[in-house]
């Protein structure tokens, strides 16, 4: 089997190095490929990109900013491994945690793995009260239509077979696809597992990106593909 680590990235100049570092440095029984979707970066991410040189790596360019979802969409079109997992560029999520989230899959029991940063005994840095309650809220609420008991919908730690994805059809091209592909894969005949990982949350000092109109965003796409689900692609 092969792993591709998908990294959707925008302006990460910061963290993109170390994160890459930490990626490489996993010890899995799977081959892995990295493909990287850059989206529209001007801070010097680019510049970095262009003078990676492994063959382990693809690179990706979107001239002009689209959003997470639009990067990810053309990362799942670019991904070739049997298995994908979604790491964002900026350092919240630890890539020694992908064991535990392959674990489930290789164990032939689980077709999709979603991270929780709410079941977890890992390390966690404490931050912000109103995010937190902001994304309890919304997996409630996602719940309520999909019929799924998660505890973290809104993780970045999502790990698909590409079989799945393939079934799938999306469109959202921000934050919106969190809610999305749980609303799409629920509707599927798959088994859906939840692991308790470890979460370094940044702050806006940190350059955290996602703000209140992200959740009135992720809220209304709840509603789009949970209560008109059956009326829209």
């Amino acid at each position: 089997m092969k792993l591709s680590v998908v990294i959707p990235c925008y302006n990460e100049i910061e963290t993109i190095d170390e994160i890459l570092t930490k990626v490489r440095a996993v010890d899995i029984p799977l081959e892995f490929e990295i493909v990287i979707v850059d989206d529209g970066s001007n801070d010097g991410t680019r510049d970095y990109l262009n003078a990676i040189e492994d063959e382990h790596v693809k690179i990706y360019f979107h001239e002009e900013n689209q959003g997470k979802g639009g990067a990810l969409h053309t990362a799942f079109a670019k991904a070739t491994g049997d298995l994908i997992v979604i790491q964002d560029a900026d350092l919240e999520y630890d890539p020694a945690d992908y064991p535990r989230l392959l674990q489930p899959i290789l164990d032939g029991k689980a077709d999709v793995v979603y991270g929780s940063r709410f079941v977890s005994g890992s390390t966690h840095r404490v931050l912000y009260f109103w995010h937190s309650l902001g994304n309890r809220l919304l997996t409630l609420t996602s719940n309520m239509f999909t019929n799924l008991n998660l505890t973290d919908m809104e993780v970045g730690y999502k790990l698909f077979k590409k079989s799945v994805l393939d079934r799938v059809h999306l469109s959202e091209k921000r934050f919106g696809f969190e809610p999305e592909v749980t609303a799409k894969i629920a509707r599927l005949d798959i088994a859906i597992y939840e692991v308790g990982i470890s979460y370094y949350g940044r702050t806006y000092a940190d350059g955290k990106k996602i703000n209140w109109r992200d959740g009135v965003r992720a809220l209304y796409v709840i509603l789009k593909y949970g209560l008109f689900g059956r009326f829209v692609a």
